[in-house]
């Protein structure tokens, strides 16, 4: 039985709930195209079966930034997700924070190894810093998902040199997120 991943590209490319915007860069476009990667990384292998909360570039789902995420978590748990992966770019006004990070619901979880995986892949791979995995169980794409969820920050946009990481290998950063998950998992 394939093992089913949501991908969750957060936020928006308009209306409500539009992501981070640094370096020329928006948000939505890279959670987009990295997660759109990494669905055709997962479909490609029979172990997997993957689903995305944003079919196409213009999908907008919500009506407010509350809907958008309810939206989010409802797909993944009508579908039955056994995991979902929520992506995102970090951003700060300190233009020298930077890395790749992870948030969970709790440290004591599946979700948190799994994050763990694909934060030390991405890191690894792309280059960036490691910044680790954090229990955010505030976030209510972790708090409200059926199936154990993360929510990773692939870099900081605000940050030129992983805002062109970001740019120039989209593709680098999905691979990424799949080498962590065929980690997690141990199958190939």
């Amino acid at each position: 039985m394939a093992i089913k991943i949501f991908i969750d590209q957060g936020h928006n490319p308009s209306g409500p709930n539009t992501g981070a915007e640094g370096n020329g860069l928006k948000e939505q476009n890279i959670t987009y195209i990295v997660g759109k990667y990494l669905y055709d990384l997962l479909t490609a292998n029979p172990n997997f079966t993957a689903k995305m909360s944003r079919e196409t570039v213009d999908t907008v789902l919500g009506t407010s930034n509350s809907t958008s995420l309810q939206q989010r978590v409802r797909s993944a748990n009508s579908w039955g997700a056994d995991y979902f992966i929520s992506i995102h770019t970090n951003g700060s006004t300190n233009p020298a924070a930077n890395g790749t990070e992870g948030y969970v619901y709790s440290t004591n979880s599946e979700a948190y190894y799994l994050a763990t995986d694909i934060v030390n892949a991405i890191s690894n791979r792309m280059g960036t810093v490691n910044r680790g995995v954090f229990a955010r169980p505030s976030l209510y794409v972790l708090r409200r998902t059926n199936m154990p969820s993360t929510l990773i920050e692939l870099a900081f946009i605000s940050n030129y040199e992983d805002s062109q990481k970001m740019r120039n290998d989209p593709y680098g950063f999905a691979f990424a997120i799949y080498q962590g998950i065929l980690k997690f998992f141990g199958v190939n």
